[in-house]
């Protein structure tokens, strides 16, 4: 098995390891919460600890007053919630009923967490020695976010994250994009500064991902305003801690609702929009919103929500502003309830940038074919568009999952910038930019592979007439072989009573 792109450093790999001992008969979408809901809590009392400590160093400072921690975007954290109290009666019988406690005192003490903590860990399936254990291993490793770094809790959370997904399969899609491909949407669509937008956001990852980003090229993550907006209660939620976990303020909206209908940025306007919205979505309402503001290229099927994700994303876009999107590959050719129209008018109206086919097990969730669209209204070569053929990049992590490598990533993001530059040579099999107009030609079907072509085969050098010889010597070994296969056969069909007619 190849190695995996993503990081697995020892503590998540213990926190993980521990999470599955600690899980027992209960449901991996039901644990998630249990164990996400433990560093989380383990996160924001590292931080209320540094930060008190700094308080008390400082001798005109309070390490009681709420606001010397919200000042400094720390959440509060009420004394019977600290973890040292929590560890000091982690092997109590009611250590499940003092944690769901201590996720009740902290929600009443910060009031952008109300109703966002899990207060799962009295149930009686949750074996509470196994619970103390976990919180004895949080305990002996200390982590806090210090000299700017991305505390190891953070990249935890993201870990156990995927991993969940990894084993909850198909209801994964809603909450989980595998890291690989955000890192690739990412990395084309380089959210520097500005306002970063995502309308069915999940846990996060494009946001964390924006921000990583960021500080990669040192900037500031300050310079980010994030928007958000996931339908699942249970996700947004999942969101919130992410977000909250790497230092990230957010404006997800008051509470869950539904993108389509229930607009909680309806006149905000991005820089940058990077969404996996639902594959194929039907029954979205379409009969609805007829006539809808955002539907400026035409009225989205109802079988099909596609192109209704597609031209909210545009709609919330500002005059500078790029989209980097995932999509199921039949939007690429779909002629179905004037789909075809649809792209067709985008098209025209020149605001797609790139088109990549993805290869195939990126996915955990499903093995549906997808491709990543991206939308630029201040395209550097207007009239053209990019397409790159990625279906064999990557590298096989398990028998059932593959990742797109830092190489692979770095190739896509380059030759997006070459074509940008207008540097850019095709090259066949992988990538070309082609006009508007031959596109016209091809009916507006964007298909990477009937644009890139077949990569050339490289010349072996071998003489013609020489391969041929070798050729059919090899054939003749070959069909002389198969007919003493063929005679074996025959004879051990005859031992037994039967004959080949």
């Amino acid at each position: 098995m190849a190695t995996t792109n993503s990081a697995e450093t020892g503590f998540e790999k213990q926190i993980w390891d521990a999470a599955c001992i600690l899980r027992g008969n209960m449901d991996a979408a039901e644990y998630k919460h249990v164990i996400l809901g433990l560093i989380f809590l383990k996160y924001i009392s590292d931080r209320f600890e540094f930060r008190y400590n700094q308080l008390v160093k400082d001798k005109n400072g309070d390490e009681e007053d709420r606001d010397e921690y919200t000042s400094q975007n720390v959440f509060y954290v009420p004394p019977s919630a600290r973890w040292e109290s929590i560890t000091a009666q982690a092997h109590m019988p009611e250590i499940g009923k003092i944690i769901d406690n201590a996720m009740d005192s902290i929600e009443r003490e910060n009031k952008s967490l109300k109703g966002v903590l899990p207060k799962t860990f009295a149930r009686p399936e949750l074996d509470k020695r196994r619970l103390g254990e976990v919180v004895d291993l949080f305990t002996n490793i200390t982590i806090a976010e210090t000299g700017g770094k991305m505390d190891m809790l953070g990249r935890t959370y993201e870990y156990c994250l995927g991993r969940f997904a990894e084993q909850e399969g198909k209801l994964a899609g809603e909450f989980y994009t595998p890291a690989s491909v955000v890192r690739t949407l990412v990395a084309v669509i380089k959210p520097f500064d500005g306002r970063v937008y995502d309308p069915c956001c999940g846990s996060g990852g494009m946001f964390v991902q924006s921000a990583e980003f960021v500080k990669a090229h040192a900037g500031n993550i300050r310079n980010l305003s994030v928007y958000g907006q996931d339908s699942n209660p249970t996700t947004w939620k999942l969101c919130r801690m992410n977000l909250a976990i790497h230092g990230i303020d957010a404006d997800l909206g008051e509470a869950a609702a539904d993108t389509f209908f229930n607009d909680r940025h309806p006149t905000m306007k991005a820089d940058y929009i990077l969404a996996n919205p639902p594959f194929n979505l039907s029954g979205w309402g379409a009969d609805k919103l007829a006539d809808d503001q955002r539907w400026k290229y035409g009225q989205p099927p109802a079988g099909n929500a596609n192109f209704a994700w597609m031209q909210h994303m545009i709609f919330h876009t500002s005059a500078k502003g790029r989209i980097g999107m995932v999509l199921a590959n039949g939007s690429l050719a779909s002629q179905n309830g004037g789909e075809g129209a649809i792209r067709k008018a985008i098209v025209e109206d020149d605001l797609v940038e790139g088109i990549i086919a993805m290869p195939p097990q990126l996915f955990y969730t499903t093995q549906i074919p997808v491709s990543l669209w991206f939308l630029d209204r201040a395209k550097k070569q207007p009239g053209k568009m990019l397409f790159i053929d990625a279906r064999h990049m990557g590298t096989m992590v398990s028998r059932r999952l593959r990742e797109m490598t830092k190489e692979d990533i770095s190739k896509i993001s380059d030759t997006f910038e070459a074509f940008e530059n207008g540097t850019l040579e095709d090259e066949a099999g992988f990538c070309a930019a082609v006009p508007v107009e031959e596109i016209s030609k091809q009916d507006y079907i964007l298909t990477p592979g009937r644009y890139v072509g077949l990569a050339a085969e490289e010349d072996d050098c071998e003489p013609f007439e020489e391969k041929m010889d070798r050729l059919t010597s090899e054939l003749s070994e070959m069909f002389k072989r198969s007919h003493e296969l063929e005679e074996e056969i025959r004879k051990r069909l005859g031992a037994i009573g039967y004959d080949i007619k």
